[in-house]
């Protein structure tokens, strides 16, 4: 007889940023068997920016995850395949695979041609003709032969086995269920074979999911299904002995990155920081009264949007420190906009994710885009994009209880504040010793962009908007 061939198609690790080169598989939301559909996310990957989930662009069933969770994998690698044929999966035993050279052929031919898409929304459609087999030529003709247990187009399960609890499953072994419901069995720490399907056709519903990770219905796990040969195990730091002295862990991701942007930064930017103690103490009680409006409920106010006002608001008397130096085509490149960058601690490294034209929004929207950014930054969603194009940073590293820091440039960037603790201080104020509140701001520029009184205007302006905040109203 003769059986149509499944298409194989492969998703290749795309670059989900610019000029990203790898990324670590972090989490795999399939497993071999499982149905997909174009933009299902299948897997999360952290690059050197962010962490991100990746949808695949076609529909099928999944045939292999190439890599392990917490493999890293170069961009164009291959890291899932999927046949896009009709009926169950093919099984993994390599003698249900086609002739040699027909596997090899149809994956190339399913391949879409051009650049593959890495966002949801895009998806090269499914072509409706379908390739059969080749026969080679020493082939015996199936047609004698009997005809393989291969499984019924039906959905009905009706050449599956019953487990021992009952639970009806595929051809394959494996249980009737949707991709959503696995995912939720996974999450829930829920063997599916240990589950009794209430739904059409014995299917498994999200409520028997539900219902075997209750307590009181303590099931038996049936076993574990076999680990990928082909997956390599993640590369994590060894547990240290007792007595170890001590212990390696691998650079990679984020960490990697930053650690890169910073040697070529340190070495290329020639860097100045300036120093400037301030009393912010009139700033500090601005902040306190701003917080009491009922006008500004809901409004995010803190000292570091404060700060960030009158860094914009000192860019704003000197145009020229918002530039960028570029290299190639020996220019300085001044910009009519300001991204600002927030530098922010993760538990993946360093990011500094910017509020796109900061300049042209009011306080509530600047702590609203604050916000928004600070807390994504920390959940580890911060998107590239986010993370592209910034014009200057802030770092707070007043938030760990350190005075201050000479911060080196975010690459490209022509500028970065650190802003210190505040802190209560003996302070001569109005001729007298008396207890402020103090603070000390530390900027660093690029000295081929900006000089020495350039960057003390910038430095200066910002410490008088925050000693005198009313400078806000006058100088804006």
């Amino acid at each position: 007889m003769t059986e149509s061939a499944q298409a194989v198609r492969e998703f290749k690790m795309p670059d989900v940023g610019e000029g990203l080169t790898e990324a670590e598989i972090l989490k795999w939301y399939v497993q071999p068997g499982d149905t997909v559909t174009d933009g299902q996310v299948v897997c999360e990957v952290e690059t050197a920016k962010a962490a991100v989930e990746l949808p695949i662009p076609f529909d099928g069933t999944v045939r292999e995850l190439r890599f392990a969770e917490g493999t890293t994998v170069d961009v164009g690698q291959v890291i899932i395949s999927v046949a896009t044929g009709g009926g169950e999966a093919p099984a993994p035993e390599p003698e249900a695979a086609a002739p040699a050279e027909a596997p090899a052929a149809e994956a190339e031919s399913a391949e879409p041609q051009g650049r593959q898409p890495v966002l949801v929304g895009y998806g090269v459609s499914e072509s409706s003709t379908k390739r059969r087999a080749r026969r080679s030529a020493n082939e015996a003709p199936a047609a004698q032969a009997p005809a393989p247990e291969a499984p019924a187009p039906a959905p009905a399960p009706a050449p599956a086995a019953p487990v021992a609890n009952g639970t009806p499953v595929s051809g394959a072994g494996r249980p009737l269920a949707k991709p959503p419901v696995r995912k939720l069995a996974k999450d829930l720490g829920v063997d599916l074979a240990t589950v009794v399907p209430t739904g059409e056709g014995g299917v498994v519903t999200r409520e028997d999911v539900h219902a075997a990770a209750a307590p009181q219905t303590p099931a038996e796990p049936a076993p574990a299904p076999a680990p990928q040969p082909e997956a390599a195990p993640a590369p994590q730091a060894a547990a240290p002995a007792p007595d170890a002295r001590e212990t390696r862990i691998p650079v990679k991701g984020v960490r990697k990155a930053t650690a890169q942007a910073m040697v070529g930064s340190a070495f290329t930017a020639p860097h100045v920081t300036e120093f400037v103690t301030v009393d912010v103490t009139r700033t500090m009680k601005l902040v306190e009264k701003m917080k009491a409006d009922k006008d500004l409920a809901g409004v995010r106010i803190n000292p570091l949007l404060m700060v960030a006002r009158a860094l914009l608001v000192a860019i704003r008397r000197n145009p020229d420190v918002n530039a960028a130096w570029d290299e190639a085509n020996q220019e300085i490149v001044r910009k009519h906009y300001v991204n600002l960058g927030i530098a922010a601690a993760t538990p993946r490294g360093l990011i500094v994710p910017n509020i796109k034209d900061a300049q042209a929004k009011t306080l509530p929207e600047l702590a609203a885009a604050l916000g928004e950014l600070v807390s994504t930054a920390r959940e580890g969603r911060t998107s590239p994009a986010d993370m592209q194009g910034g014009t200057v940073t802030i770092t707070n590293v007043g938030v760990f209880g350190v005075d201050t820091g000479t911060p080196i440039l975010n690459p490209g960037e022509s500028a970065i504040l650190a802003f210190g603790a505040v802190k209560w201080q003996p302070w001569v104020h109005k001729g007298k010793v008396k207890p402020r509140q103090v603070t000390t701001l530390a900027l660093s520029f690029d000295h081929r962009l900006v000089d020495g009184e350039l960057g003390s205007k910038v430095l200066a302006d910002v410490a008088a908007v925050l000693e005198q905040p009313k400078r806000l109203l006058t100088w804006t």
